[in-house]
């Protein structure tokens, strides 16, 4: 009794804190901005022009009304107002195109800086005889457009003619550099916006590009895709919080009759839980310094790996019976062990490529080449389980161990649902991200990742409610002593008393009539199997 005072009291004094320390996050304000750095990035050749992506963040309009100047300096930058702001932008061109002008020259280069909207992409260049399309006016083209040669083609958007934004910098003399004084675009539409710096001269070939931009959204600095995301993981740490209370408690009133399999299921419950912090103190510091933290990115993206390798080591490992059924894997330890190790590093190196030092709304293509294996694996893993699952269950029919059988083909239902769910979702993806190549539909992109630890989650649920531990879990887990398996023994998993308590495992069922004794050794043929594997 008084051990489990003792633990609900650690348990109380663990959950406050842990509130508290959430509080605090909440509590802070945004401060910066989403900061992308340009170190002395070139220019590539596209088409007839020169070009660096400078970024693309989907913004929210500013949610004041009053008139907004387009690039009027801001002293407040907490001001509710959503911007694309510009600092210390440098343009470097090579010695040999200074050297081809006089000193004294006023303008002896261009570079235009082009803010647009995705949805007024087609108002950036132009196509004469609707042949290739061109960046920069073509004498041909500066008679049909009515562009001036030299410059990038813009065709004033339908619903503000102000828009596409450009600004123009241009050097001076012999110059080897040209800068753009600090300055900020107000945005006033909620859209996908994208950055070019780009230049039709051909003598500034080898030009390179050095500074950064803030771009700034209403609420925050996290890019519009992600902004929804840092609510979502306080959601998220919030029901990992309720579910640790509940299967803690549980877990320390019993402990003396836990089993190994539930050891691991509070494992991965406490590493969930530390996930979900580690994503908010991600985003929230985002938000707040316009910088994305690499070291607790990589923490939580490595914690995330290992959640889901142990997750889905533990279904595998449930699956074949272990821990209910079977004491130990036998001779397939030690390829259970090495798949999880691949899973691991297939799953980090993915959610590093994705994640650590992200702060686009663009997936890189490394995460494309990256998905690949780690889909691969997820399958092998898929029909792994089912096909123990299979055997697990067949088994359990033979034995007529009652109990065990519900509690495995609730296991096995759940795990159908979940895969049905997975396949749907794929799909549902797929056609989102095909039908959607310039990220137009930014504002509901974050319930693609939500979707997965929402899935998680319930699948977790599951495993908890059907392996609760309980004061009975070690007196039957691996009972193989005579007797039959009375609806008194089968209630007894089901109750709250000592004459009954959840548990999920039960005595195997043997008849015995006179000197026959019908029984079937399920340890002795699962070593024999793992001995064969």
């Amino acid at each position: 009794m008084n051990f489990v005072g003792i633990s609900n009291l650690r348990l109380i004094t663990v959950t406050t804190l842990y509130l508290f320390l959430v509080l605090v996050l909440l509590a802070i304000d945004s401060t910066d901005a989403s900061i992308h750095v340009y170190d002395r990035d070139p220019f590539r050749e596209v088409g007839n022009a020169y070009l660096v992506s400078g970024g693309s963040e989907g913004l929210a309009a500013s949610r004041i009304t009053t008139s907004l100047p387009r690039h009027t300096p801001s002293a407040n930058a907490n001001d509710g107002r959503s911007y694309i702001g510009f600092q210390n932008i440098t343009f470097q061109r090579t010695k040999e195109a200074a050297s081809k002008h006089s000193k004294t020259a006023r303008r002896t280069g261009l570079v235009q800086i082009i803010i647009f909207e995705a949805a007024d992409r087609d108002n950036i260049g132009g196509s004469p005889y609707g042949g290739q399309r061109s960046l920069c006016c073509t004498p041909d083209l500066s008679k049909i457009e009515g562009c001036k040669q030299g410059e990038v083609i813009r065709i004033p958007s339908k619903t503000d003619p102000n828009w596409p934004v450009t600004v123009n910098v241009y050097f001076r003399g012999q110059s080897k550099t040209a800068q753009l004084k600090t300055t900020e675009a107000y945005i006033t539409k909620t859209g996908m916006y994208n950055l070019f710096f780009i230049s039709c001269d051909p003598n500034l070939k080898g030009m390179t590009l050095t500074g950064q931009t803030s771009w700034k959204n209403p609420d925050g600095y996290l890019p519009g895709r992600m902004s929804p995301l840092k609510k979502f993981y306080v959601v998220m740490a919030l029901a990992y919080l309720l579910l640790s209370i509940a299967w803690f408690s549980q877990y320390l009133r019993f402990w003396d009759d836990v089993l190994q399999l539930q050891h691991w299921i509070s494992v991965i419950v406490g590493f969930g839980l530390f996930e979900m912090t580690l994503w908010y103190f991600d985003y929230a510091y985002f938000n707040n310094t316009g910088t994305r933290p690499v070291v607790i990115t990589t923490w939580v993206v490595t914690v995330g790996a290992l959640r889901r390798s142990v997750s889905r080591l533990l279904m595998l490992c449930v699956s074949m019976g272990y821990g209910v059924v079977r004491p130990t894997l036998g001779g397939l330890t030690t390829k259970v062990m090495l798949l999880g190790v691949t899973y691991f590093l297939s799953t980090e190196l993915l959610n590093v490529s994705e994640y650590v030092g992200t702060i686009s709304d663009k997936a890189g293509r490394a995460r494309v080449l990256l998905v690949l294996p780690n889909a691969l694996l997820d399958a092998f893993l898929i029909m792994w389980i089912f096909t123990s699952l299979s055997k697990t269950l067949t088994q359990l029919q033979a034995k007529r161990s009652s109990v065990k059988l519900d509690t495995y083909r609730k296991f096995s239902n759940a795990l159908v649902i979940t895969v049905v769910l997975s396949v749907v979702w794929i799909g549902y993806e797929v056609y989102y991200k095909a039908t959607d190549p310039f990220n137009e539909r930014w504002q509901s992109g974050w319930i693609i990742t939500a979707f997965w630890d929402i899935l998680a989650f319930a699948l977790l649920c599951v495993i908890c409610y059907l392996w609760a531990p309980s004061q009975s879990s070690q007196r039957y887990a691996y009972s193989e002593e005579k007797g039959e398996d009375s609806d008194e023994e089968s209630e007894a998993l089901y109750s709250g008393t000592p004459k009954g308590d959840i548990s999920l495992v039960n005595q195997e069922r043997r008849e015995k009539n006179g000197q026959n004794v019908d029984e079937f050794d399920l340890e002795e043929d699962d070593t024999e199997e793992g001995k064969r594997e």
